[in-house]
């Protein structure tokens, strides 16, 4: 098939999205909007200044400007129209099910609290469900930049809203933070009864990825690029099935690899691993799911099988029941490629 037809098949079939930080789509039009309704100052006097801010050097240089984007989200209705925005481009790219992640730390160290931000995702995601059918679970996200203690003190402050949560994460600056400094509160989540995931691989060593398995307990690892450095780990992540969620356009955009040339997804994928594809910031990184696809059919050798398997993926890595899985994956196995 050429390019163009796997591109028509990848944007008609029903795809999961696994890897997304939902503070992360804010686009530069809505947070233009959000900061002079809220008089915050931004350092950007139009939209394209924001557009050019868009380069990065690094993990921390994105984030610097993420957290300062994140500034402009204050009431309810600000969360809605930003998990709104995020579901109408789910609709669009034909995503029937998200796994999204936030950050309530980035909102409380603020003073804006669950009752605010969990008010407007709940209405958004309840609309989705309601006009088109739109799954989607929650992933509370610890940043680990932060002590373990601010992760315990928000694990606490979420207990009212935990039938809303399926899940827990850590994502954030990975240099220097190991996931070990968040053992304790790992263990209270499992306790909880909640699923857990961990950013670990994408600029920390391989060493963070063991850790994330061996200490946290995960059952997924989000980025995980770094494994291919460790032929043991790749050994285990093969037998275990362990899903990575790997999210190319943020890995070339945070020079992960320069090139997308570069990108060792496919080779990942060769070795057997559980790879899924997903867009993590898709505002700041350029594209969102389906571009993620797009730019891996552009740039790597990929193949109809490779590309049906990195579907299914997401969907067996999924949260989902098993017979939510079932209906789906039925569907993926008769479309025809």
């Amino acid at each position: 098939m050429t390019k163009q037809q796997l591109k028509q098949w990848i944007s008609k079939v029903p795809k999961v999205e696994l890897h997304l930080h939902i503070e992360g789509s804010l686009e530069p039009e809505l947070m233009m909007t959000l900061a002079k309704k809220h008089q915050v100052e931004l350092p950007y006097a139009n939209i394209q200044q924001v557009k050019d801010a868009y380069n990065f050097d690094n993990l921390q240089s994105f984030l610097d400007l993420y957290y300062l984007g994140a500034s402009v989200l204050k009431d309810e209705d600000d969360f809605y129209q930003l998990m709104w925005n995020y579901l109408l481009k789910c609709k669009a790219d034909n995503v029937v099910h998200a796994e999204i992640m936030f950050d309530p730390q980035t909102h409380t160290e603020r003073g804006v609290g669950f009752n605010v931000f969990m008010a407007g995702f709940k209405r958004a995601i309840n609309q989705a469900k309601q006009e088109w059918g739109q799954s989607c679970l929650l992933i509370m996200s610890f940043l680990r930049h932060l002590s373990e203690q601010s992760a315990i003190e928000t694990l606490q402050a979420s207990k009212p809203y935990l039938d809303d949560i399926c899940a827990v994460g850590l994502d954030s600056g990975e240099l220097g933070n190991p996931p070990e400094k968040f053992t304790e509160v790992f263990k209270m989540c499992k306790a909880l009864g909640l699923n857990r995931v961990a950013h670990a691989g994408e600029e920390g060593p391989p060493s963070y990825i063991w850790g994330a398995i061996q200490t946290l307990d995960v059952q997924r690892i989000d980025h995980g690029v770094r494994s291919a450095e460790d032929p043991k780990l790749i050994e285990y992540l093969k037998q275990s099935q362990l899903p990575l969620t790997v999210c190319p356009l943020s890995n070339t955009k945070l020079k992960v690899f320069e090139h997308m040339e570069q990108h060792n997804v496919l080779e990942l994928l060769k070795l057997g691993l559980m790879i899924t594809i997903n867009a993590d910031d898709p505002s700041y990184f350029g594209g969102y799911l389906n571009d993620n696809y797009f730019a891996i059919i552009d740039y790597l050798a990929i193949e109809e099988n490779q590309l049906k398997q990195l579907v299914t993926n997401s969907f067996n890595a999924s949260f989902l029941t098993l017979e939510q899985k079932t209906k789906w994956l039925k569907l993926i196995d008769q479309s025809c490629l």
